[in-house]
């Protein structure tokens, strides 16, 4: 769980950060590495060191530290010492002071260091074969969803080669299937109103350039509520979709009345 959240942290989220549209990569369940000094209280009594002097020290040992300028032979050359930490051993060489006979008391001598995991506050499962890493994509507001989607699946194939051996990327959630689902329940929609309204004002009307007007007016009145969604920069979601569907049922299969089914000519016979 250590070695998979860490390919997660620091390969495959920068990898899928970079896609166009994509604000961040939660990263879900893992464990994280950390060095853990294990301080013993009795040795750090013998030698008369504070807990604080260890938690400094350690501190002032993993950062860089500027120096000053040094002229050679007619340059200049910025001195900086590089201090970050790159395992167990550089900790336990960290000085913390001088003991009475000068030899210097180091963190290993006070302290049991070693390399652990964080305290985890939930974890991932998948199909409920053990644990695992997950990681969510997080889109940026006012982008399009099924662009993006579509990016981080071209950008995943292209992780999927550099892989170490035994890790396997699985797909658990595609939102694009169910906006895809969306798009297809609209379009059904318009099609299944425009054919129903067309074909009952041939049979009882008997006229064809009447069936014209619901057949055109009724995916132009789709197209003209985008118009204004498209202004505010307002995105088409499932909810959107959903309502126009709705709108059209009853705009369609339940056309107004004509003039003369009025409730001052409801005595007179209407054709």
């Amino acid at each position: 769980l250590a070695q998979l959240r860490t390919l997660q942290d620091w390969t495959l989220r920068y990898a899928l950060a970079s896609v166009p549209g994509v604000a961040e990569i939660a990263t879900v369940g893992g464990a994280i590495r950390e060095y853990q000094v294990l301080v013993d209280p009795l040795k750090l009594l013998a030698y008369q060191i504070p807990v604080g002097r260890v938690i400094e020290a350690v501190r002032a040992s993993n950062q860089d530290t500027g120096g000053r300028l040094l002229e050679l032979a007619g340059h200049e050359y910025v001195i900086r010492g590089h201090g970050y930490i790159t395992g167990v051993d550089d900790l336990r060489r960290i000085p913390l002071r001088t003991s009475e006979r000068g030899a210097p008391v180091l963190v290993g001598d006070v302290a049991e260091v070693v390399l652990g995991a964080a305290m985890q506050r939930g974890l991932a499962e998948l199909d409920g074969d053990g644990e695992t890493v997950g990681g969510i994509v997080v889109m940026r507001l006012g982008q399009n969803a099924l662009r993006v989607i579509d990016a981080v699946k071209a950008r995943i194939e292209e992780l999927r080669p550099g892989l170490p051996p035994g890790v396997e990327l699985v797909v658990t959630y595609d939102r694009s299937e169910l906006i895809q689902r969306a798009i297809a329940t609209l379009r059904h929609t318009l099609l299944e109103e425009m054919v129903v309204v067309a074909v009952v004002i041939i049979v009882f009307l008997m006229h064809l350039r009447s069936a014209l007007i619901p057949i055109l007016t009724v995916p132009v009145g789709v197209a003209l509520a985008f118009i204004p969604m498209q202004q505010q920069h307002l995105t088409a979601n499932i909810m959107s979709l959903g309502g126009i569907a709705i709108a059209i049922v009853p705009s369609s299969r339940y056309p107004t009345p004509w003039p003369c089914c009025s409730p001052a000519a409801a005595s007179s016979t209407c054709s």
